[in-house]
């Protein structure tokens, strides 16, 4: 069984609304074992509506339209798919009853376009709408089905996540489950080359896409029931954590900086940070964690070379002989943060996120980062090509990864 979503009104084909419920959609369409195939978005335009349900319908066994189901003028779902299934439209007493008694005992003005949403395809059923004046519809003629939803969130989110999506899961029998694994410290290219064989099979599916910093991997397998579906996905992560080793994060963390911070939890390690060009960012994502306050002690942001004398105590000779973007000064912020902390691991960041060359002569997208530890201090250097705020958030992204690694073969004996 396949689907199909159409997102309805201008605004969205104007960039004025961003089309967030197509997603939902698609996710529920999933989640009740229904492929969904395509997604369109078109205007406000009754024969251009029509055109595109009538293609939709010619590949799909379900349609799901979003929006147009309100009072006004350029409300021409509920039209459109009359016409489209070969319907009339008719009026239901009960629901006109309620808006009447709505708008009186509000004290709202009453126009006679709002009785457009008592009105229905003969062979529509209503799914009721508790929080809005436009009901949804379930369409189901020839053997096809056109589920119409109304546009705004808060009469969007109840419908779709209960009738609609009860009524899915019953129509189709099947779940479709996925496990989305995360993957840091490795391209794209390169866990796909690794996991060629796994991608190859027929179930589960594993697909790849890319993220800032990232990989993740989405599992997916078919089956009657969710435990079902786990059952046979469960081999298939077992064997890509192998092959991939701790570049994979666990099933249960959202983040890399959760991850992070379960594993300097777990070895009892703290961190503390010195930044100059991610001005910051660094500590925002250490401490956007819950119970980070328990791992992260805190940072400087040392943007300047002031900053770095009087706040980190680099001393002038140093920044004025090897220069605020080097190994030297990057490797002293990160001793000199840890010490003053009193950290297990202390970070710093420096280099040139652009847009122009530095006074050091450093090129744009350089970096210089630094760990210092129970063992000493590493520096690793970096060159990125992408826009500054990109720039910020690979470096960060870099040190997360880098420190976990470093925190996963720590051992607090030692």
């Amino acid at each position: 069984m396949n689907a199909e979503i159409v997102s309805v009104g201008t605004e969205l084909l104007l960039g004025q609304i961003v089309d967030t419920h197509a997603a939902t959609m698609g996710q529920i369409l999933a989640q009740t074992g229904i492929v969904c195939q395509r997604r369109s978005t078109v205007g406000d335009n009754f024969d251009r509506i029509c055109s595109v349900l009538t293609e939709a319908l010619s590949r799909a066994d379900i349609v799901v339209t979003i929006g147009g189901l309100g009072p006004t003028m350029d409300d021409l779902t509920r039209d459109a798919i009359a016409k489209t299934l070969g319907d009339d439209l008719e009026r239901i007493p009960e629901i006109e009853a309620e808006l009447r008694d709505l708008f009186t005992s509000r004290k709202l003005r009453w126009t006679e376009s709002i009785l457009r949403q008592a009105d229905k395809p003969t062979c529509a059923r209503i799914i009721p709408n508790a929080n809005g004046t436009a009901p949804g519809l379930i369409c189901q003629k020839n053997g096809k089905t056109i589920i119409a939803l109304p546009g705004p969130k808060g009469e969007f989110d109840p419908m779709a996540f209960g009738a609609v999506k009860d009524f899915l899961a019953h129509l189709s029998g099947e779940v479709i489950h996925s496990v989305v694994l995360r993957v840091v410290n490795m391209g794209e290219s390169h866990v796909e080359d690794l996991l060629r064989p796994l991608m190859e099979a027929e179930t589960p599916t594993v697909a790849p896409y890319a993220h800032p910093g990232e990989v993740h991997l989405r599992v997916t397998a078919r089956a009657s029931t969710q435990a079902e579906a786990e059952k046979v996905i469960a081999p298939t992560v077992e064997e890509i954590r192998k092959l991939l080793g701790q570049n994979v994060l666990p099933v249960e963390t959202t983040s890399l900086e959760q991850a992070l911070q379960i594993l300097l939890s777990t070895k009892h390690a703290t961190v503390s940070v010195a930044e100059s060009m991610t001005g910051g960012e660094l500590a925002a994502r250490l401490s956007a964690t819950a119970g980070s306050s328990q791992t992260f002690a805190g940072g400087l942001v040392v943007y300047s070379q002031a900053a770095k004398h009087k706040l980190a105590g680099i001393t002038p000779a140093l920044l004025a002989s090897k220069g605020a973007v080097s190994d030297e000064v990057t490797a002293e912020l990160a001793t000199k943060v840890r010490d003053l902390l009193g950290t297990t691991f202390g970070v710093a960041i420096a280099g040139n996120a652009g847009p122009t060359v530095d006074t050091g002569g450093q090129p744009v997208g350089v970096v210089y980062m630094a760990i210092a530890g129970p063992n000493g201090v590493a520096v690793k250097h970096q060159q990125y090509r992408a826009q500054r705020a990109d720039v910020r958030r690979r470096a960060t992204q870099f040190a997360l990864t880098w420190l976990r690694d470093e925190v996963a073969n720590y051992s607090p004996e030692s």
